[in-house]
């Protein structure tokens, strides 16, 4: 079904931890100060003696949105587009927490966590269900430093290797080959089930290659996979294909609404292959909402709190952007975001409580960008705006405000 709306087709990129400030009450999740933007140009600076370059996000506004070194603000006139940021109204800083209330579904009771590693009991009946010898961990950790501190029992005794950290995750790691991948995500499947109980948010496969014993240091592969907990209500997706528009989600976008309001998946190696994805599927015009998840600034260097690591994938996402903007036409949308923040220089490796940016364009605006689009009350506005911009006035949510008719100058 083509699009009632203004557009007949909506790109809607999550950069998945770019945050641009701390919220109100970050001083209540431990991340008062955290801004991982403005953090990340300071620190690149510092360490490199060079600035951020990132002229495309620069001309939309970013530099508006928050103190960024090396990027100026732009005037209405000197740039392109919209920009602001807006506010997380559900509680909690994780992925699934964030992405939900992007597409309209805020919650107002966190997910569980669990400091202190899952209930024995509950991993015992989990080990039982899955014929597994035992189980490695069950506590926080970093993904990166508990596969070097556990791996190598992992490969000698066949347990799988459990750890969550301050989001409400289960996360597995096992060696891709020895272990195997498919099994890898059995074992996640079943844990799904009995995350469903617990109310978890997301159960992760965190699959490894490698063997130090063979002078081949352990390292995550892109395999990854997300099962997440089923939205407990309605997302604007739901109304996006119950409408007939195409819902085609990239990269882990499908698992964390559990496929819910989605109509086409692809999963992604990266954010460049993430955003080749994108030209290719912009190149074959096809209509409806293009919906990309782009992990690496989170997976990669956020928590990894890798400066100039995050700083480069940036700007090579930074030199992508012409591209996509060569391929729009006036019945076309672009939407930039985020999801919470993971400030690369604050304490700990977990995400921050931040702000998430508002970056939009088409070639169909009439006035001069970047129009301020202030402080938004909800991440639930960028959804909104989404929906309307394919289902027309009528597909405007109750309880959120689009940003449309101040992107077209109405």
């Amino acid at each position: 079904m083509m699009s009632t709306g203004a557009f007949d087709r909506v790109l809607w990129i999550v950069l998945d931890s770019v945050g641009v400030g701390e919220l109100p009450d970050a001083d209540q999740y431990g991340d008062r100060g955290a801004n991982t933007l403005a953090s990340l140009a300071r620190a690149f600076r510092e360490r490199t003696g060079r600035s951020l370059r990132v002229p495309g996000l620069e001309r939309l506004g970013i530099g508006n949105v928050t103190h960024v070194e090396g990027v100026p603000p732009r005037a209405p006139g000197d740039g392109e587009g919209a920009c602001g940021r807006a506010i997380e109204q559900s509680a909690g800083k994780d992925t699934t927490t964030g992405h939900w209330e992007l597409a309209g579904l805020i919650l107002r009771d966190p997910f569980p966590v669990f400091p202190r590693g899952f209930p024995q009991e509950v991993v015992d009946r989990w080990a039982r269900e899955n014929g597994l010898p035992g189980v490695l961990g069950n506590k926080p950790a970093s993904g990166t430093e508990i596969i070097v501190e556990l791996g190598e029992e992992h490969l000698r005794t066949g347990k799988p290797i459990l750890y969550t950290s301050a989001d409400s995750v289960w996360q597995v790691a096992a060696h891709e080959e020895a272990f195997g991948l498919e099994r890898l995500y059995a074992v996640c499947r079943s844990a799904r089930r009995i995350c469903d109980e617990l109310g978890v948010g997301r159960v992760i496969a965190r699959p490894f290659v490698g063997n130090p014993a063979t002078g081949r240091p352990f390292t995550r592969t892109h395999h990854r996979h997300d099962f997440s907990l089923k939205p407990p209500g309605p997302t604007y997706l739901d109304a996006l294909q119950a409408a007939g528009i195409d819902v085609l989600a990239i990269g882990k976008i499908s698992s964390i609404f559990a496929g819910q309001g989605v109509t086409g998946s692809i999963e992604t190696e990266g954010n460049t292959h993430g955003v080749q994805i994108i030209l290719d599927s912009m190149r074959s015009r096809r209509p409806g909402l293009i919906f990309c998840n782009l992990l690496d600034f989170d997976m990669l260097y956020g928590h990894r709190r890798d400066v100039a690591g995050y700083a480069h994938a940036l700007e090579e996402f930074d030199l992508a952007l012409p591209g996509i903007q060569a391929l729009m036409g006036p019945r076309d949308l672009l939407v930039l975001t985020a999801d919470h923040g993971n400030d690369p220089t604050h304490g700990g490796t977990d995400h921050t409580r931040e702000y998430v940016p508002v970056l939009a364009f088409t070639p169909a605006q009439q006035r001069p960008g970047p129009i301020d689009l202030g402080t938004r009350s909800s991440f639930a506005d960028i959804g909104a705006t989404v929906t309307q911009a394919l289902l027309g006035s009528e597909g405007t949510p109750p309880g959120a405000q689009s940003f449309l008719s101040a992107l077209l100058g109405a």
